[in-house]
């Protein structure tokens, strides 16, 4: 994908005369703001803990509404961007009423988007950040709004992230009459894969980057879940029932929980873990506590990864020992939604496309010329982030049945190769691997840090995270702490006191 660097005097002319944020006037003053291709359609000062999120978005994720109750007071500014004569972007900036410290923090989003991230802006407010989401371009869980529509697409690929980061730039200074010091962007997942477009086609709009499990290259993993999907159903014996998830978890875990010499109930190094689901087939009839043969094969490909038939090219990583849990996210009685989306309308634009049709030799080259010129964020070099100082913070769950982790382990090895080696670049990203979790969050290992102090802290600072400690919960209590450590290093114990302690551990190159 081309690279697009923001020129500094396009966000100047963004730039209106200040209203002083001293004025109690000056946030509904925000509605007569004028920017380029954009209008203010709120401008509104919200009390300490009147927030309530609009009906039908906000991405608060599934359960009760969350509550905004702990919100400071805050101006609230919507707007409606149109960079082309089809685009429909969504935006919120959030800015606080006092307090504010000088920094913009621009928040990811889940799936196909398609609402504002308010809980997450709420987390960035109360910290002291002006804070701004966005639905990327449309409303709803699917990719329906991109058959037809190509600008549509470019919107949510990488257009409405960045439009909204600029829009919000000019928002914050016209309030407080200062520009933001310092500007990060925070995403898990699809947000995750935001954080990689925008590092790699708008490498200055940012000071620091966090990228948690990417959904990227994002038709690359479609392909890699519908290999799953087609496996499992292609012959039904191959399929593996849910109810035998926990046996097959039960058994990786037995076989590699204690390679890091500390039984934990966690597989430390997924890499050193080369677990047989042979060791599991059935010696008479099929039961609970054994796998069929075909279900071992599915078992097999699930650990394998995608694979061209014809070629034996890699299309896309296997699911890492751990992972079992969640196998039915992939390998389940129905594919993916976000899965056959991607193919439909993305790569083929065909909503009547059939995803037992799926041809992995001949579609994936179509599927990476489509993908890459929209969605998929694929450039390993990241040197015009880096040169003016960017920051960049990855982290992946190790247990992660929605993203193969070792694809962004891949990632992150070929960001080295191409530029140098892992010592030349361990100043501007580090990647840190999350035994146990799940994704995004979850899961029965630490999965729990404060990404945004973290990052704040090494641009600030220039020092680069040598180890995070994270932080697993249950029924809102904290009952493990773990040092996260740079990839490829791994926690090891020091040998005594509580394997619950993250201060019973140490980050060092793992065992040979």
């Amino acid at each position: 994908m081309t690279t697009f660097f923001p020129i500094a005097a396009a966000v100047a002319l963004l730039i209106a005369p200040a209203i002083h944020a001293q004025d109690p006037m000056a946030c509904d003053n925000l509605a007569k703001l004028a920017l380029p291709n954009a209008t203010i359609t709120l401008a509104q000062s919200v009390a300490p803990g009147a927030f309530t999120q609009p009906a039908g978005g906000g991405g608060g994720g599934r359960g009760p509404a969350p509550s905004f109750t702990n919100l400071p007071a805050f101006c609230r500014v919507a707007a409606t961007l149109k960079p082309t004569s089809d685009s429909d972007i969504k935006m919120e900036v959030w800015l606080p009423r006092t307090g504010w410290n000088g920094k913009f923090e621009v928040v990811g989003n889940g799936g196909w988007a398609g609402n504002i991230g308010y809980v997450n802006m709420g987390r960035a407010l109360v910290d002291g950040y002006a804070a701004a989401g966005t639905d990327t371009g449309h409303t709803g869980g699917s990719a329906s709004f991109a058959y037809g529509h190509p600008e549509k697409m470019l919107d949510f690929g990488w257009r409405a992230v960045h439009e909204t980061t600029v829009k919000g730039k000019a928002i914050i200074q016209a309030l407080y009459g200062n520009p933001t010091k310092l500007s990060y962007f925070n995403g898990c997942s699809t947000g995750g894969r935001q954080a990689m477009n925008a590092v790699q086609n708008f490498p200055e709009d940012f000071n620091g980057v966090i990228a948690g499990a990417p959904v990227n290259p994002m038709t690359r993993l479609h392909a890699g879940s519908l290999y799953n999907t087609i496996y499992a159903h292609k012959d039904e014996a191959n399929y593996i029932p849910p109810s035998k998830y926990p046996m097959i978890h039960k058994a990786v875990l037995d076989a590699c929980d204690a390679l890091d010499s500390v039984k934990d109930g966690l597989i430390e190094n997924p890499l050193a873990c080369h677990f047989d689901p042979k060791v599991l087939e059935c010696k008479g009839e099929d039961g609970p506590a054994c796998l069929t043969a075909a279900q071992v094969g599915l078992a097999k490909a699930i650990y394998g990864g995608a694979v061209n038939p014809r070629t034996k090219e890699q299309i896309y990583p296997g699911w890492s020992p751990g992972s079992e849990l969640g196998w039915r996210v992939t390998a389940g009685p129905e594919p993916e939604g976000p899965a056959v989306d991607t193919y439909r309308y993305v790569v083929f634009q065909d909503p009547n496309w059939d995803w037992h049709t799926l041809n992995f030799d001949g579609d994936i080259a179509l599927s990476d010329k489509r993908g890459n010129a929209t969605i998929n964020a694929v450039e390993t070099d990241l040197s015009p982030f880096f040169a003016h100082g960017g920051k960049l913070l990855m982290f992946h769950g190790w247990s992660d049945p929605n993203v193969a982790p070792r694809n962004t382990v891949n990632y992150y090895n070929q960001v080295a190769d191409t530029m140098g080696g892992a010592s030349k670049i361990s100043g501007s990203v580090r990647l840190f691997m999350m035994p146990g979790m799940a994704h995004c969050g979850g899961g029965e290992g630490p999965n729990d840090f404060d990404k945004i102090a973290v990052i704040d802290q090494w641009v600030q600072t220039g020092k680069a995270p040598d180890s995070i400690v994270a932080s697993h919960a249950t029924d809102g209590k904290v009952d493990r702490t773990r040092p996260l450590c740079p990839f490829p290093q791994v926690a090891q114990y020091k040998g005594t006191g509580s394997i619950d302690d993250a201060a019973n551990f140490t980050c060092a190159a793992p065992p040979k």
